[in-house]
Formats: structure tokens, sequence, C-alpha cells
């Protein structure tokens, strides 16, 4: 088993939440409340690592985030 980040957005346009794990191409989902993005990114999450050729350990790992602040 391994546990994979998500990075979690609020889009105002939508009123949605967006989620996506960065390291895994497609696993991206949004939903209403953050307990259903849950959900949807787990499902997600398993479908995208069933049609993975390689193994877990071949994927890239969740390090950090920076902040950058620009003028705008």
């Amino acid at each position: 088993m391994r546990a994979f980040t998500a990075y979690v957005e609020w889009d105002p346009e939508t009123g949605l939440y967006v989620g996506f794990v960065p390291s895994i191409p497609g696993a991206h989902t949004q939903a209403a409340s953050l307990d259903e993005l849950h959900q949807n990114l787990k499902e997600v999450l398993e479908l995208c690592l069933a049609e993975y050729g390689g193994t877990l350990e071949d994927l890239p790992r969740f390090v950090g985030l920076q902040q950058i602040e620009v003028n705008g």
C-alpha cells in the first residue's frame, strides 16, 4: 500500500473543489464537497493505477510545496 498526495483547489467560478495527484497522469476529479472529492480521488487513483504498467516504486514521490509570489 502507498499513500499519494493530492493537490486540492476550490474553483469560485464553478463552486467545486478540484483535486489531482501530480505524480499520476489522469488522476484528477472534482466534487461539491471535500468528502466527495476524497472519494472521487480514491476511485480515479485506483483506476489509474490499475492501468499503470510499472511498479509503485517507479512513480514520483511527493517532496513538498513552494509558494511563489509574483507581482500582478
